[in-house]
């Protein structure tokens, strides 16, 4: 990658390819280690795969039965994991090149808001309503941990998937170690409880040192992930309809994107919080999904619509 990821670049980034396949509004995307593909999943529950290089739709999964949402690839090439919007809570593994479920994870007894895949083995974490994060390891059907909690959780792993962060109650991150996660929390970071909003989402920074907090309201934070001091609070993007609006680092954890639900995609830089630009996607709804491929220079974020946005200037 010769280009370098710098203010003039992310200024330039242009819309180069516009999807309409879905007639609801996509509520959860996943780009693979790789960043050759991008899977989307939607509230019309279709799951539609892309060809990142190639920037074409490769094919449409249905998952009419059980609905999808959280949607992410696993390790293997073809399969994926996903949480459920019909039916009922658990949590399904599918194999996408024959449409075929490979296992059901059942447990929750509430919806899934949290679902996040460890970087280096076949285990994941998922949070739900019914207040418990729940341990799973991919090849058994049967939680392999249980977290009772007092509050909503949302859950992520730190890049190298040794360690886990809990966001509790809109207000506490606790942090785990996975190898002792029945011993508790190795630290918990007490912040200001959210008053208008609900934390929504927890993103490590790829080199590990802050956390990104995302919510449904109008505010984005950034702490320290080994003091939990809070570090930037990102503003000025809109979301009027208390949606998850999912914000996103870049691979340099330089910058911080967000969509808004005035249908464009804003950006900061992560050390100063200031704001770099507005992207103008000609979104006809609001964006929940915005995220950066890990290996290509490219950029997709999603409403009812998918667009991919390429830089538009050349090597500088």
């Amino acid at each position: 990658m010769k280009m370098k990821l710098v203010d003039q670049v992310v200024r330039s980034f242009r819309v180069a390819k516009v999807f309409r396949e879905n007639t609801d509004k996509i509520n959860s995307i996943d780009f693979s280690p790789s960043g050759e593909t991008l899977i989307s999943c939607s509230e019309d529950d279709q799951i539609v795969i892309y060809d990142c290089e190639k920037g074409t739709q490769v094919r449409t999964v249905n998952s009419k039965k059980y609905g999808v949402d959280l949607i992410h690839f696993t390790h293997a090439k073809n399969t994926a994991i996903h949480s459920s919007t019909k039916i009922d809570d658990t949590i399904r593994y599918l194999s996408l090149h024959d449409n075929k479920y490979i296992r059901y994870f059942p447990g929750h007894t509430k919806k899934v808001v949290s679902l996040c895949l460890s970087p280096v083995e076949d285990t994941f974490l998922s949070g739900s309503l019914d207040k418990t994060l729940r341990l799973w390891d991919l090849r058994s059907p049967n939680c392999q941990g249980l977290m009772h909690l007092s509050g909503r959780p949302v859950a992520a792993y730190d890049p190298e998937g040794l360690i886990f962060a809990a966001g509790v109650n809109s207000e506490s991150i606790k942090l785990y170690d996975l190898r002792s996660f029945d011993k508790g929390p190795f630290v918990t970071f007490k912040l200001t409880q959210e008053k208008e909003c609900d934390w929504t989402g927890l993103k490590f920074s790829r080199d590990g040192k802050t956390i990104l907090i995302s919510t449904n309201g109008s505010i984005i934070r950034l702490i320290d992930a080994f003091h939990g001091t809070p570090l930037q609070t990102f503003t000025g993007h809109l979301n009027n309809k208390g949606i998850p609006i999912e914000a996103s680092f870049s691979p340099d954890s330089q910058f911080i994107f967000s969509g808004s639900t005035d249908g464009r995609v804003h950006v900061w830089n992560a050390d100063t919080g200031y704001k770099v630009c507005v992207l103008n996607a000609d979104h006809p709804g609001p964006v929940q999904c915005v995220q950066f491929n890990p290996k290509y220079m490219m950029l997709a974020s999603a409403c009812t619509n998918m667009a991919f946005w390429l830089p538009s200037i050349e090597d500088t």
